[in-house]
């Protein structure tokens, strides 16, 4: 794997280190990283991420080092999807703990997370509420010391294998149409063994991987289980998911690296009309549209990266990274199923795995024309 790009200067020379040693642990460690039970190989993926110390990159107390979270799940995603799903998970599982929780929740959860001993998911999503989080029907009432979960959550990443979900609630009145709106959401840790927590779903997609509808019956979880303040849920899932969804761009390109690396070999190596694939103008002018739309997504997703790193607010340039990178990773992977043939859609080759594993990147986290929404929104709000 060329490695030029870790040139730029969005890198310092820890990141470089970091993904050179990434992609050769990669080798070494992901040929059995795709199995018949999807529930069982994550688990020792996330087991074997921690052990080795990678998941410690996807846990910060604070600070978030994203750029190190784009170069991890951009490697992974190259080698197994299901890698990257597991790394990727633990971040976004523990994100707002770890932006926002405080230090007894840090204390007990994160170093869980780290190593690897605690699977985390991510519950904002509803059967009526994706996109549009203003929507959110799951309710959360106070109490005395507890407060007590109803509602239901779908598309839960990890749901059926995680040991603990960080859920968003409507705690409050939002002030939208029928009391709803973005405000008076607030957000809980509930264990998974949380007595009225039930797996009401498991979900299949064409890409496996640990997928479930929650269902909250009268759920109680104390009131030391809010993370970050009353009515800030909002707030929190949208500085969780601005961390990342500059790491699902990046995740993208690593798909689209490891179909360019595909494709590569394929046309160098298929004899055609006497000659070779890569001979004719009509593959070259492909490959090269391949290379120019993974550089292109690169520049924006290292972009975004860095500048959340500087301290900058990234709301614009992280969806610019994410719709870019989804949206060419599509075209590029594509690209490679076309130049591989009948053998492209054969169950079992690799360019036949990315063309499943793409998909929903483009859908979870934000569909692209949700992307299209947010930059359009920035683009006209008032300077600030």
């Amino acid at each position: 794997m060329a490695h030029d790009y870790l040139d730029w200067p969005f890198f310092e020379p820890r990141h470089a280190e970091l993904a050179r040693a990434l992609d050769a642990w990669a080798l070494d460690n992901l040929g059995d990283a795709h199995g018949a039970d999807v529930d069982a190989v994550c688990r020792a993926l996330v087991a074997r991420l921690g052990r080795d110390g990678w998941l410690r990159h996807a846990v910060g107390k604070d600070t978030i080092d994203t750029r190190a979270i784009c170069l991890i799940r951009e490697t992974l995603a190259r080698h197994a999807g299901l890698a990257d799903f597991a790394f990727a998970m633990q971040g976004l599982g523990s994100g707002a703990i770890s932006l926002f929780g405080t230090e007894e929740q840090q204390q007990h959860w994160l170093p869980r997370v780290a190593s690897g001993e605690a699977i985390a998911a991510f519950a904002l999503s509803e059967p009526e509420a994706g996109s549009d989080v203003a929507a959110m029907a799951c309710a959360a009432r106070r109490e005395g010391d507890e407060w007590v979960l109803d509602g239901e959550k779908t598309w839960i990443s990890n749901g059926g294998i995680a040991d603990f979900y960080v859920v968003f609630a409507r705690s409050g009145d939002g002030g939208g149409e029928g009391g709803r709106g973005s405000k008076g959401i607030s957000a809980f840790i509930v264990e998974a063994s949380n007595p009225g927590l039930e797996i009401a779903e498991r979900i299949d997609v064409i890409a496996p991987h640990p997928l479930a509808r929650l269902r909250f019956t009268n759920c109680r979880v104390p009131a030391s289980c809010l993370v970050g303040a009353e009515g800030q849920g909002f707030k929190v899932a949208m500085a969780t998911l601005d961390v990342f969804r500059t790491s699902v761009a990046a995740a993208a390109l690593g798909f689209a690296r490891r179909a360019m690396e595909e494709a590569l070999a394929r046309a160098q190596a298929r004899p055609m009309f006497g000659k070779l694939l890569s001979d004719f103008q009509l593959t070259q002018a492909r490959l090269a549209q391949m290379a120019l739309e993974i550089d292109a997504a690169a520049l924006l997703t290292y972009r975004a990266a860095w500048l959340r790193d500087a301290g900058k607010r990234v709301t614009k340039e992280a969806a610019m990274a994410k719709l870019a990178a989804t949206e060419s990773a599509q075209r590029v992977i594509d690209s490679a199923v076309q130049l591989f043939g009948g053998q492209g859609v054969q169950s079992g080759q690799v360019v036949e795995s990315l063309y499943r594993e793409i998909r929903a990147l483009r859908i979870y986290e934000g569909a692209s024309e949700v992307q299209l929404l947010i930059i359009a929104r920035e683009l006209l709000a008032p300077p600030v």
